[in-house]
């Protein structure tokens, strides 16, 4: 029947669903977010679950083995964060004596460049501390209900998982059902790939967070820079976020180095190592490994980042490059929403489409990467 309304309707019936869906992800963020949190888990899950059922372990309990296991990894990483935590606290004294070293230098600095004395600079800083002083009263305020809401949202991750394995197969059935017999051959096709793509996608990610660690970690710790692995293991899992969370891995890491010494030279070699092993993960190592058929151009990247951010939080951020792939992935498969897919591509096409009709249609066109020059 839509097949009968005016291309202007058409357009217009899309981009209204674009923002009721907008619109429920943000209403509804609390309780969506734990749900397709639990379906990336579930789905990079199903490779353990379907072994432990050829091993003919019963369904449920090669369910929790996997949930268990996913719950091993993130005791793993609260349990080195807090041991690294309580490093931080015993070196406090230092830590302290060369931020001091380095506020001193940095006064010094601007005194001789500008008109600003001691005194000036000195009221300047005790302004900015007051006010990060009530900030930090006014966010204390919220805490409680941040914690409670990461305790229900971890509490309810496993029940979650659990119930989307267990009921997965009411779950297919639903959506072949959503669809006319007709297109069950392109649902089918888009499900396995979908699966795939994820699979490839978040394992990928765990590898990249391992070798990241190795490399950044054991480099920085042959030089002797204090806190080496914690810096590695930061930017690895900040490396996650696209674009941005490169940059405030970076920051960290300075930060990291500056409050472990009063020299500038471990900065630069920070920066210098996080560059190099940055350059071998983006050409070398990271295309090799997770290959991803479904390629997201650079600008929808970013945007889904921010999108995803602004929606919900870190774990927004993390998840927005998955939820387009998937989205692309559909949008491909789907006539009405052919441009969508392109939209979100990163293949250019090989000519203007203002100057070559043929670039203007549908069909399938001869296309050139996004990195490529033009």
């Amino acid at each position: 029947m839509t097949n009968n309304l005016p291309l202007t309707v058409k357009r217009s019936i899309e981009l209204l669903g674009l923002m009721a869906i907008v619109a429920v992800m943000v209403v509804g963020r609390d309780i969506i977010m734990p749900i397709l949190m639990a379906f990336f888990i579930s789905i990079m899950l199903l490779p353990v679950y379907r072994f432990l059922k050829r091993k003919k372990v019963p369904e449920s309990l090669a369910i929790i083995i996997s949930i268990i296991l996913v719950a091993l990894f993130v005791a793993l990483i609260v349990w080195f964060f807090s041991n690294q935590i309580g490093i931080l606290v015993k070196d406090f004294p230092q830590i302290k004596a060369n931020v001091t070293q380095h506020i001193n230098s940095l006064s010094d600095w601007i005194s001789r460049i500008t008109h600003y004395d001691d005194k000036q600079q000195k009221a300047f800083i005790q302004a900015k501390s007051d006010d990060l002083m009530n900030m930090g009263t006014s966010l204390a305020g919220g805490a409680a209900v941040t914690l409670s809401g990461i305790f229900v949202f971890i509490g309810l991750l496993p029940i979650y998982i659990y119930l989307m394995l267990f009921y997965k197969d009411i779950l297919l059935r639903f959506i072949f059902m959503w669809f006319k017999t007709d297109d069950h051959p392109k649902v089918k096709e888009a499900i396995y790939e979908t699966e795939s793509i994820i699979k490839s996608y978040l394992i990928g990610l765990l590898i990249q967070i391992t070798y990241m660690t190795i490399l950044l970690g054991g480099i920085l710790m042959l030089i002797g820079i204090k806190h080496a692995l914690l810096i590695g293991v930061i930017f690895a899992i900040l490396n996650l976020i696209p674009y941005v969370g490169a940059l405030i891995g970076n920051i960290i890491g300075v930060l990291l180095t500056l409050t472990s010494s009063q020299e500038l030279w471990p900065v630069i070699t920070v920066l210098g190592v996080i560059a190099f092993v940055q350059f071998l993960d983006n050409n070398i190592l990271m295309p090799r490994i997770v290959g991803s058929k479904v390629k997201i151009n650079a600008l929808f990247a970013i945007l889904g980042v921010f999108i995803g951010g602004s929606i919900a939080g870190v774990s927004g951020m993390f998840l927005a490059l998955p939820i387009v792939a998937v989205l692309k992935i559909i949008f491909d498969r789907t006539e009405s929403f052919k441009q969508w897919g392109v939209l979100l591509g990163d293949e250019r096409p090989a000519k203007s489409p203002m100057s070559f009709p043929a670039f203007r249609k549908r069909k399938p066109v001869a296309t050139k990467s996004g990195l490529e020059g033009k």
